[in-house]
């Protein structure tokens, strides 16, 4: 399962990272943020906003996930402004948005943003889109199709919060695997690996007290024997 790191914990991750220069901006685009916050008067684009959008350049691409996370929160941006910014930003903008949805959105106000994610090439939004938010919010229709886009794209199916959770006992998401299985072994391409472990997790939960029951021969290949029979096998 993934999850989304605290406020304090990204924090404390930036103030190890960030040269000084980094971390006098990032400490100054968060006071302008918690600033705005306050402000209830209506103006041009705060700049705590047009700082969200410097954040790669600022603290660096491999940082600036966690630097607009920070400054989302610190603002407590709201629906419309994740909205606003998700629709005009770039998608390392967007999957900032993303993952903060789980902290700044109780309902599913934003599960629009999340089904914009789901179909869109850029794999990291894929990944992004199937976070703890839209583990919580997508109904199960989309959340199966959101999984085995994952495996059709090559995202792994770790990046998907409470899989096992979601997975558990869902024999229509089993079924669809089993298709997808046979349709590319037929087609002569590897079957992902990803897939026979998410077939795994589809079973139901065994039961406490269960005896083991004796073997019987299938008189029909399910999805489980479908996915194991396929080959080659992609690692």
């Amino acid at each position: 399962m993934t999850r989304t790191p605290s406020p304090a914990a990204l924090r404390a991750r930036l103030e190890t990272a960030l040269d000084d220069s980094a971390r006098t901006w990032l400490d100054q685009a968060l006071a302008e943020a918690a600033a705005h916050r306050e402000d209830t008067t209506e103006g041009p684009v705060p700049a705590w906003e047009l700082r969200f959008a410097q954040a790669g350049r600022r603290c660096g691409a491999h940082h600036a996930d966690a630097a607009r996370l920070l400054l989302l929160h610190a603002a407590r941006a709201d629906i419309a402004t994740l909205t606003r910014l998700y629709g005009q930003g770039t998608a390392a903008e967007r999957r900032a948005v993303l993952h903060a949805l789980t902290c700044l959105v109780p309902g599913d106000e934003a599960l629009g943003l999340v089904h914009d994610a789901l179909r869109a090439n850029d794999t990291s939004l894929v990944a992004a889109a199937l976070g703890p938010y839209g583990a919580e919010h997508l109904d199960a229709h989309d959340w199966r199709h959101a999984v085995l886009k994952c495996l059709c794209t090559g995202v792994r199916i770790d990046a998907a919060s409470a899989l096992a959770e979601r997975a558990r006992g869902d024999a229509e998401l089993a079924r669809m695997l089993g298709d997808h299985a046979r349709e590319r072994t037929a087609a002569g391409r590897p079957v992902p690996g990803d897939l026979h472990r998410l077939l795994m997790l589809t079973g139901p939960p065994p039961a406490a007290d269960a005896e083991p029951a004796a073997a019987e021969p299938a008189a029909d290949a399910g999805p489980a024997q479908a996915a194991s029979a396929a080959s080659p096998q992609e690692n």
